[in-house]
């Protein structure tokens, strides 16, 4: 959702002769001869590029009838209650190959829709087709079969810097396309709890409802991020915007394209924010980084010999400054995908290269990264099913009942062999409520979870 308004000071636009601006962020300095700052050149090219995007769809919502109420009408009452909500909604998105007609626009924005029409600058309108989604970064690509298709270019955004000038094109409050700027607030911006994978690009830019799925650009016309969501009363803008960074979509969408669907790699390691007391207690003088507290065993992590302790402070040579950070950047990644991390080891530089393991090698993970009722439990592969291998005290795990040396079995009603599977099911669930299915020791019982 967003549209971002650049203002240009009173002393830039009364003489811009006497502003000295880095070339990445330069405004142009004549339009047909005239001095004076336009980013309309560049608009004109790349705003055929963002559409604008039209859904219709069914939302279906469960809820679980009391046992009380049951109890009236017999065993064969049924379990819970559905409705049907039609909605319809509007959003933006971005053109990114012109020959094959593909769209990137935000998840949330097609999500459930059973109609989904894209419209050009041009006045043209198409029907689209959903190629794939990734939920926890809120990407998804479309397709639309259409000519004379303008595609935007990508930018390097891990070469953003924070107040590089941005310039947001989307379709606000369904008033059409809509030009805004701003510049770059923030980047790495993470633990906001608006996705599962969070390294957000701030923006001091207007974002409203409807620009979401629209574009970030530089002054060159280069797509650095699509526009995700913002922070602000009832809705409204603040100046706190935030997009997701084009690198990252990049990947993902590579992934749906070769695959059908995204192959996340995985690093195996578990860690938090690097304080500036743990750095300094790690031989660290910096507080900028991630703490690593734990590798799992037979990881990628663990298999190229990174270890409890380690400061992880760079990736592919770029700096990592949370772990929030490096979670959606490696998250993003593909198994299989070689990656170098720089640590820092009883106070001493250390490069390791990394290869990702694909979900099928991710043989364990943690309730946090499933929901957040389960956080505070690990769980891992058997040969039964799913063992929950730790659950910490006091945790809104523990709070659940689950128990260490619980083997799951089955979650509503679904057989659940490995992670991958207890996985998915939790991805898929749209109430929210999870019947699982549990042996422990001798006996089988069942926990719901809401």
């Amino acid at each position: 959702m967003k549209s971002l308004s650049i203002l240009v000071s009173a002393a830039l636009l009364g003489s811009a002769s006497l502003v000295s601006l880095p070339a990445s962020a330069a405004l142009p300095s004549s339009v047909a001869g005239e001095e004076m700052p336009s980013l309309a050149p560049m608009l004109e090219k790349v705003t055929p590029a963002v559409v604008s995007i039209n859904v219709a769809g069914t939302h279906i919502s469960r809820q679980r009838i009391p046992d009380a109420f049951r109890f009236f009408f017999g065993p064969n009452a049924p379990q819970e209650q559905t409705r049907e909500q039609p909605f319809e909604g509007l959003g933006s998105g971005v053109i990114i190959d012109a020959k094959k007609g593909y769209v990137v626009t935000n998840n949330h924005v097609v999500d459930e829709a059973d109609k989904i029409e894209v419209t050009l600058t041009d006045g043209r309108t198409f029907k689209a087709k959903k190629i794939g989604v990734d939920k926890d970064v809120d990407i998804a690509l479309l397709q639309i079969d259409a000519k004379n298709l303008t595609q935007i270019q990508l930018a390097d955004s891990d070469n953003l810097r924070v107040g590089d000038f941005a310039v947001a094109i989307g379709n606000p409050l369904g008033l059409g396309q809509t030009v805004t700027s701003g510049i770059v607030s923030a980047l790495g911006r993470s633990d906001l709890q608006v996705e599962k994978l969070e390294n957000f690009i701030q923006t001091d830019a207007a974002i409203n409802r409807g620009n979401s799925g629209g574009a970030l650009v530089n002054l060159k016309g280069q797509l650095i991020g699509i526009n995700t969501a913002i922070i602000g009363p009832n809705g409204g803008n603040i100046g706190i915007g935030f997009a997701i960074p084009v690198n990252m979509m990049k990947n993902l969408v590579n992934q749906i394209i070769d695959h059908g669907e995204v192959r996340r790699g995985y690093l195996g390691i578990m860690g938090g924010e690097l304080t500036s007391e743990l750095a300094q207690a790690m031989g660290y003088h910096s507080g900028q980084g991630a703490f690593v507290s734990q590798v799992l065993e037979k990881s990628a992590a663990d298999k190229a010999g990174i270890k409890a302790g380690d400061i992880v402070t760079s990736l592919n040579g770029k700096p990592v400054k949370s772990f929030g950070e490096l979670r959606a950047k490696v998250g993003t990644l593909g198994q299989g995908t070689k990656i170098t991390l720089g640590i820092i080891r009883d106070g001493k530089e250390k490069t390791v290269t990394v290869t990702l393991q694909g979900q099928s090698e991710a043989k364990e993970t943690t309730g946090e990264a499933l929901m957040p009722r389960l956080e505070g439990a690990d769980f891992e592969n058997s040969s039964d099913g799913v063992k929950v291998s730790k659950v910490a005290d006091r945790s809104p795990a523990a709070y659940t009942g689950l128990q260490e040396g619980d083997i799951i079995v089955g979650v509503n009603r679904q057989q659940v062999k490995t992670v991958k599977d207890l996985k998915k099911i939790v991805e898929d669930n749209k109430d929210g409520v999870l019947a699982i299915n549990i042996v422990r020791g001798h006996s089988t019982l069942f926990l719901v979870i809401r």
